[in-house]
């Protein structure tokens, strides 16, 4: 359907019309009574033969209304899924996340190049959640705030590099933060979704103390241990035989999911990492209220090019009916 966002603009429709009739009325007023007759008959002449050109003119102004009025086409209500989960995902960005002990497709790729790949496709399937993006290293920020623009967190997570805010591990600061966020909405179904392959070496909260800020917020935490266990490495004796996640602290990872009611996933492979988020998608969803929208497309630019069209005809008419006088003058 069609919509206008100013409509009471049309009220000024009739504005050249009135203005014009005042300024015949103050011209007759200034002229002898015999002279009025003459001159209305002169105008009435003039007027005749310049028709055409005030019924452009009117259609101009009515078209520059018109596109003043802000027109707009409105499409089919759209419903948004009553079901949904609000998720934070928060992911490690330290420098242990560099270590290339993921194998996708037979080949070697770095921790966090395994989190994008595997995350990037859960994020792609969770329509009807609200999701969000916390990165943290030396400390955390958000990313993106709880959306359902599934597209913006991919990107963001895309676009997330290593060193970006450091190298060690704040996993309390990314969970505070995270409830922080959380706090803004209003939801029955808080989860966050950890993902590391570290301790906690940074961060001005502890995450035993965020641990007490998520369960007094009702915040669900799933954490994820990220890393191989086995790992052959290059020696001064030749090739030997290492866990690279020998720093992980999977003692607190599982205390943080325990204790909120969710759950610790070790992800020691790519494949691994996928099964976690199979198992993620059985969360229990929360029943949110019906929301609708309408799409808009906006529609001012017909009028204003009808407007231009116009005014470029009447100064094409007007052109030559000018150069005729001008030659017809001289």
């Amino acid at each position: 359907m069609l919509e206008f966002s100013w409509p009471w603009l049309l009220v000024l429709l009739p504005l050249p019309w009135f203005l014009k009739s005042r300024q015949q009325n103050a011209a007759a007023s200034l002229l002898l009574p015999p002279l009025v007759k003459v001159a209305q008959q002169h105008a009435l002449r003039q007027t005749h033969q310049q028709k055409p050109k005030q019924w452009l003119l009117w259609l101009i102004w009515v078209l520059l209304l018109l596109a003043a009025c802000q027109p707009k086409w409105l499409g089919e209500p759209v419903s948004m899924p009553q079901q949904g989960r609000d998720m934070m995902l928060a992911v490690d960005l330290s420098g242990s996340m560099n270590i290339s002990d993921m194998v996708i497709d037979g080949q070697a790729f770095n921790r966090l190049d395994a989190v994008k790949y595997v995350l990037g496709q859960f994020i792609e399937k969770r329509q009807g959640d609200r999701l969000g993006l916390v990165l943290f290293a030396d400390a955390a920020y958000q990313q993106t705030p709880l959306t359902f623009d599934r597209k913006t967190v991919q990107q963001m997570l895309e676009e997330a590099v290593l060193g970006l805010v450091g190298q060690r591990t704040a996993i309390g600061e990314a969970i505070g933060l995270a409830v922080k966020r959380f706090n803004t909405y209003q939801s029955s179904n808080k989860v966050l979704i950890l993902l590391s392959d570290g301790a906690n070496t940074a961060g001005n909260i502890q995450p035993r103390e965020a641990l007490k800020l998520a369960k007094a917020a009702g915040v669900k935490i799933y954490t994820v241990g990220v890393g191989a266990e086995q790992m052959v490495q290059q020696g001064i004796f030749g090739p030997q035989l290492v866990n690279p996640s020998d720093d992980l602290d999977e003692k607190l990872l599982t205390e943080l999911a325990t204790e909120t009611g969710g759950r610790y996933f070790r992800a020691r492979d790519l494949k691994e990492l996928a099964q976690i988020y199979q198992l993620l998608d059985q969360l229990e969803p929360i029943e949110r209220d019906q929301l609708t929208y309408r799409p808009q497309q906006s529609l001012i630019h017909w009028p204003l090019a009808g407007a231009l069209f116009l005014i470029s005809l009447l100064w094409m008419w007007q052109l030559p009916w000018a150069q005729w006088r001008s030659g017809r003058t001289s």
